[in-house]
């Protein structure tokens, strides 16, 4: 399943700034934070006040009732910070929360849907330490955006009309239904105005009182009181488990590409470890004789099993298990990996490795379909952000409190907790811990310690190989970043090729086929949103054309 349905694809977006840069999912939303870096504002002011209003305008797939991990570049001590915000468990799960009394995986909708589902959302909180290290602005100045576009409304875009038509079971609660559909029951129609005067109320009241507010203050006992009476199954987020929830400093995770360093997302998430693990095998191996796109494409999909198949098995919580990160991205393990792969033939089976620093461990079974969005923001001092921000799947937990979505990111723990041999599952659920994520901003920075890139993409576990092939296209080929971007995505979980349809040339299925693959026509729904920086020094910004993004810089 796709973690939000496809939509039309359009033509994208590109623009260039002689200082600044930002690209987001819709463009309420990249205004906002121009507006912040018009007014002195640094990336991480700008990068809040996006998130504020991609909470209203695309609520399917961020917002404040949600987690997002932050990377922030600064440019003057040269010193590259990583920030967690992901959501934790509430105090009191067990690890068979997604299973049936008979020890059957439950089906997704029927874990994603109700308050069991909900984790301590942790957007806010990050975003706030972040703006306390690094901000520039007043805090309450970087509502103002989302506060006058709450209360006059906004129209209704194609996409989130089409994912209210297209995505199962959203108004399944009284709230959500009122909200987002007609008194007829049927989508809000594009372009009709939406206004928001809850979200307006809980976004003047976190202005004014900071982030207390939302673990302490008012809005606490809205979130918790609907979960623990959701009519779809009723969760346990507590106002305990909201007043303990702390956002974290940890090490990015970074390694040498080419003559590049690229850097991402350390665990909880496994989009950072998996996405450096694809481009060392891809640098590990002699592929000068690649003669074309499908061989490119076949070697790029034997990659990415090789390098699923250990993020499976060893990524969790660092602080509940012990995760071998730097193993997982060693180049000599990575050559010894890559010499598995076959430049004529898929493999057969791809079965983990065991990295320096492993133990053996289970392998996680989680559908993880985060619905989720991505900005890249660079300001006038040169210092960057790469955010990705995330509800889970889309709607999340199809509860709303306070005019916001309360995320499902507990249904991205394993479902399975142990393997038949007894083994333990890293990822499965425990109280206080933090479901592993695919979440995988990333910045690049050339031989010269400078920063180039900046990017990351929604997607669920596919935002890995959407960010490991822009990366491959554009360092190692070349290719112009919106061309890069745009490109027909190669994505290989594990079991299933998947092709995106409109852009693979005809030939492609059959000769991957010939080559022991099984293959999927599927449409794809990345939202990629990158910055590169030109050789005169100003920057490229780019909007993924698969969403509805927007890039603009001055």
């Amino acid at each position: 399943m796709a973690p939000e349905a496809a939509t039309e694809v359009g033509a994208g977006h590109v623009a260039i700034g002689e200082q600044t840069m930002v690209a987001t999912a819709n463009p309420h939303a990249t205004e906002a934070a121009l507006a912040m870096l018009e007014a002195g504002g640094s990336a991480v002011d700008a990068a809040l006040a996006a998130q504020l209003v991609l909470g209203l305008v695309e609520p399917q797939s961020s917002g404040i009732g949600g987690g997002a991990f932050l990377l922030h570049w600064q440019a003057a001590r040269g010193e590259l910070l990583a920030y967690d915000g992901r959501e934790t468990a509430p105090s009191t799960i067990a690890d068979d929360l997604f299973l049936h009394a008979d020890g059957r995986p439950m089906d997704y909708f029927e874990a994603i849907i109700g308050g069991a589902s909900v984790g301590v959302p942790g957007v806010v909180r990050m975003l706030a330490l972040a703006h306390e290290r690094h901000g520039r602005l007043p805090w309450p100045k970087l509502f103002e955006p989302a506060i006058a576009l709450a209360d006059e409304g906004f129209p209704v875009s194609p996409r989130l009309h089409e994912l209210l038509q297209r995505m199962p079971r959203v108004a399944v609660n009284p709230g959500i239904r009122a909200y987002f559909f007609t008194a007829e029951g049927r989508p809000r129609p594009i372009g009709s105005r939406l206004a928001n005067p809850a979200y307006a109320d809980s976004l003047r009241q976190l202005a004014e009182g900071g982030p207390e507010v939302f673990y302490e203050g008012e809005l606490a006992p809205l979130m918790a009181t609907a979960v623990a009476e959701d009519p779809n199954r009723a969760g346990a987020l507590s106002l305990a488990d909201l007043k303990s929830y702390r956002a974290l400093q940890r090490d990015p995770v970074c390694s040498r590409y080419r003559e590049y360093t690229v850097c991402s997302m350390s665990p909880p998430s496994s989009g950072g470890t998996t996405v450096l693990a694809t481009l060392g095998m891809l640098a590990a191996r002699d592929l000068g004789e690649l003669s074309g796109d499908v061989d490119r494409a076949h070697v790029f999909a034997e990659a990415s099993r090789l390098a699923f198949a250990d993020r499976d098995r060893y990524v969790a919580d660092p602080d509940f298990v012990e995760v071998p990160t730097g193993g997982l991205v060693d180049a000599d393990y990575l050559t010894e990996r890559a010499a598995l792969i076959d430049l004529e033939r898929a493999s057969p089976a791809v079965e983990a490795g065991l990295p320096p620093g492993a133990e053996p461990r289970g392998r996680a079974l989680s559908p993880e379909l985060a619905s989720t969005s991505h900005l890249s923001i660079v300001d006038a001092r040169g210092n960057a952000v790469s955010m990705t921000t995330s509800i889970e799947s889309a709607f999340g937990s199809r509860i709303l409190a306070g005019g916001f979505l309360l995320n499902n990111q507990l249904t991205d723990f394993s479902f399975v907790t142990m393997e038949e041999d007894g083994r333990p599952v890293a990822n499965r659920p425990e109280p206080g811990k933090r479901p592993r994520s695919s979440m995988a901003p990333t910045l690049v920075f050339d031989g010269e310690g400078e920063l180039m890139m900046v990017l990351g993409s929604p997607g669920g576990s596919r935002i890995i190989p959407y960010v490991a092939r822009v990366l491959w296209d554009v360092l190692d080929q070349r290719l112009d970043l919106m061309a890069a971007v745009a490109a027909p995505h190669v994505v290989h979980l594990g079991s299933l090729l998947e092709l995106e349809p409109g852009g693979v040339a005809e030939g492609w299925v059959e000769a991957l086929e010939k080559r022991g693959h099984e293959v999927s026509l599927r449409p794809q729904s990345s939202g990629l949103h990158a910055i590169q920086r030109l050789p005169d020094g100003r920057w490229l910004g780019v909007a993924d054309p698969r969403r509805e993004g927007r890039a603009a810089g001055y």
